[in-house]
């Protein structure tokens, strides 16, 4: 009858609480990079929200040139 070979102290390579550790660590890793890509995310989605205010504020600002323009041409039209 062949023995199975003896194994030296425990049946696990790590012992389990640095298997748990381990984990800890790597999750912890892992969160910190999807943190991190989500602060790029928002930096990007605030400075588009910044240009697309400022194109926002242009055109504002342009329809109310126009309406002034108009308010003043049609104002010296009918001044003699």
């Amino acid at each position: 009858m062949s023995a199975a070979p003896e194994r030296s102290g425990s049946k696990f390579l790590y012992a389990p609480f640095e298997v748990a550790n381990a984990r800890i660590e790597a999750n912890e890793r892992v969160s910190q990079e999807r943190w991190a890509a989500l602060e790029y995310r928002l930096q990007r989605i605030e400075a588009s929200q910044e240009r697309v205010e400022r194109r926002l504020w242009v055109a504002v600002y342009g329809v109310a040139a126009a309406i002034l323009a108009q308010g003043v041409t049609s104002i010296l039209a009918v001044a003699p």
